[in-house]
């Protein structure tokens, strides 16, 4: 097992966190820093996301909290999910069937829609890693949000991988929740 410590200045620096492989349940058990992350057998450890990013989640989360009410779908931040055995992510925001409150992971199977805040340093990991853990796992939309607010981009699963549904600085959601998003209000300052 290999840990991985991911910060602003140095995408990955491996490193030894100890012998023979993480289960998942020493994982869920061990006490950690907010972003830790397990990639087959591997820990990807980043320090909390910057400013910008925490500020565009929460306008996020509680602009599509309002828009799942109504389809009886429910949004969770900065969740453990279980993409399947061995391979939990951290994950920005989701929106879910009705869930058990108590539990750490959330499995992929209730998931309809994941969204990731993706910023230079984290583009690889959200655009290629995870776009591609998540569409194995058949979460049927993927938003992925750039930090800056230049481009919302909607990814619908289509045949085992994702294309491009809509892309620009708004964003008209109709599955699984209907919603406009708009980067240039999410980015708004008060």
């Amino acid at each position: 097992m290999r840990l991985v410590w991911v910060d602003e200045q140095e995408l990955a620096r491996p490193g030894v966190f100890a012998d023979g492989p993480l289960t998942e349940q020493v994982f869920l058990d061990i006490a950690t820093p907010p972003r830790v992350e397990l990639f087959d057998d591997t820990l990807f450890v980043s320090p909390a996301p910057n400013l910008r990013h925490q500020r565009l989640s929460t306008r996020l989360c509680a602009l599509l909290d309002g828009a799942a009410a109504h389809s009886g779908l429910e949004v969770h931040h900065s969740v453990n999910l279980r993409l399947r055995p061995g391979l939990i992510t951290i994950t920005d925001i989701v929106v879910t069937n009705d869930l058990d409150r108590d539990g750490l992971v959330i499995d992929a199977r209730a998931v309809h829609l994941v969204c990731e805040i993706t910023s230079p340093h984290t583009a690889t990991i959200d655009g290629v890693l995870k776009m591609h853990h998540y569409a194995v796992a058949g979460i049927p939309w993927y938003l992925t949000i750039d930090e800056e607010g230049n481009v919302l981009r909607l990814h619908r699963l289509t045949e085992g991988s994702y294309s491009i549904a809509e892309s620009g600085k708004v964003v008209n959601l109709v599955e699984p929740i209907v919603v406009t998003i708009d980067a240039a209000e999410l980015l708004r300052r008060r």
